[in-house]
């Protein structure tokens, strides 16, 4: 069989497969997928695997933990040890991972599947990014990164309809991870022979002291993010909270010729205002999808399909936007991503009018897909913003970065809109709702705010 050759540091490859990106991008899907098509099959997963409520938390909760801690170091060990060879040990590791989950008979297996499922997302997540990088430039790059885009948000989007999808049709939980099985197969074999290998410069060593710091840093962070509002935010949390601070700044304040984290990138206002922008925007997105799934399910008595069926507009919208989004950002540059905010907060200004009222399902349907169209409009603009600005050599620790950073803003905005949709939820899910809308509307502002700081088109 086959390999592409080994390439350098340069930014662009000479013959790229047409299929490198649908190869890259089908890690992209599987990995996003996981984290909401969980969240359908958990009424059965507890029914059969007679799971209790810890269990089903760190089900939940373990894959998504993992992940957002080992995205740096796998980004990392990408630059290092090749970036084709990294994203296929993520990929196999996550295809074992997903037959685990699937053959799993009690939920001490599961929840241990679904950690060691979040490690190889971590490995294999970071190399799609670094890979867009180095082997495309200019206009490619740019769609690429749109296909990106519209990559992660269909998995995103669309993840509990799949999963309703895939229970409806098997009458199993299990067919929501082994669907994983053929797929990781299949893309295993392409990566072999379609993706070619990058790396940073030759002599580049990991930073073993580094990667335990920001590891254990993340770790420290994320873990009251994910667990502090379900557990009603006790002393450890904050104990926690304080830790992450004093690991991340003993990285910050530690010195080692090839760290982690290249200073150097932080000197570029591109990535520092674009990785603001990144943690503003993500901190709306899983955020919204948690209430408004709780909405639709607890408020209007749709089951876990009828509920993934209503997010198909958001779907589509978000569709639309992420296939324009290079044709917007060639145009009008960082201000795509302040009208992709400034949609945003209209469309759930609208949405909260609709709520209020109490419009029928069929009514807010226009309005989904205006707000789906504003998330597609800021996503790829923010990503392109970043990796356009990173010398190659540096894709992969940026792209953990940049990936880890869509965690924690995720993890955060739960956090923040789980404490606003709880306090409120005595009145009925639809006034909970609404307080949740009224808290993303502010911040999906502040985005449009904060990318006026990024530097203009160059």
């Amino acid at each position: 069989m086959s390999r592409p050759n080994v390439l350098s540091t340069s930014p662009v490859v000479p013959a790229v497969s047409p299929l490198l990106l649908p190869t890259v991008l089908t890690g992209v899907f599987i990995t996003i997928l996981d984290f909401f098509i969980v969240n359908v099959a958990i009424p059965t997963i507890h029914a059969d695997l007679r799971a209790g409520p810890a269990a089903i938390e760190w089900i939940v909760a373990g894959y998504g933990l993992a992940y957002g801690c080992g995205l740096v170091l796998g980004g990392r060990l990408g630059d290092v040890f090749g970036r084709r060879r990294v994203y296929a040990t993520g990929l196999a590791l996550f295809t074992a991972a997903s037959l685990a989950c699937g053959l799993a008979g009690s939920p001490g297996a599961l929840i241990t599947a679904r950690i060691a499922q979040g490690l190889a997302a971590a490995l294999l997540a970071p190399q799609v990014l670094a890979v867009i990088r180095t082997a495309y430039a200019g206009a490619r790059q740019a769609a690429a990164i749109g296909r990106y885009a519209l990559t992660a948000g269909i998995a995103a989007v669309l993840g509990q309809l799949v999963g309703g999808v895939l229970i409806e049709a098997t009458g199993d939980w299990r067919a929501c991870f082994l669907i994983n099985v053929p797929v990781g197969i299949a893309a295993f074999a392409l990566t072999l022979r379609h993706v070619p290998e990058s790396r940073a410069s030759a002599g580049v060593r990991l930073d073993l002291g580094g990667a335990g710091l920001i590891t254990l840093g993340l770790a420290a962070l994320l873990l009251p993010l994910i667990e502090g509002r379900e557990r009603g935010w006790p002393a450890w949390t904050w104990v926690s909270l304080g830790a992450a601070v004093a690991l991340l700044l003993a990285y910050a304040r530690r010195s080692h010729p090839h760290p982690l984290i290249a200073p150097a990138v932080f000197r570029e206002r591109a990535v520092t205002v674009g990785l603001v922008a990144q943690l503003t925007f993500t901190m709306t997105m899983a955020a919204y999808f948690l209430i408004f799934a709780l909405w639709a399910q607890q408020g209007r008595g749709l089951d876990a399909l009828e509920a993934g069926l209503l997010f198909t507009p958001i779907g589509v919208g978000y569709v639309a936007a992420s296939l324009r989004a290079p044709w917007f950002t060639a145009r009008f540059g960082r201000q795509t991503i302040a009208l992709g905010g400034l949609t945003r907060a209209a469309a759930l200004l609208l949405l909260l009018a609709l709520v209020a009222a109490g419009a029928p399902l069929g009514a807010l349907a226009p309005v989904l897909a205006v707000d789906g169209f504003g998330m597609g409009l800021a996503f790829a603009p923010i990503v392109g913003t970043v990796l356009a600005r990173v010398a190659p050599q540096h894709a992969g620790q940026v792209a953990g970065v940049l990936t880890t950073t869509q965690q924690v803003g995720g993890a955060l905005g739960v956090g923040i809109i789980g404490v606003v949709y709880f306090q409120a939820l005595d009145s009925g899910p639809a006034h909970a709702f609404e307080h949740g809308l009224l808290y993303l509307v502010p911040v999906s502002l502040l985005l449009a705010a904060v990318v006026q700081l990024l530097p203009g088109k160059r």
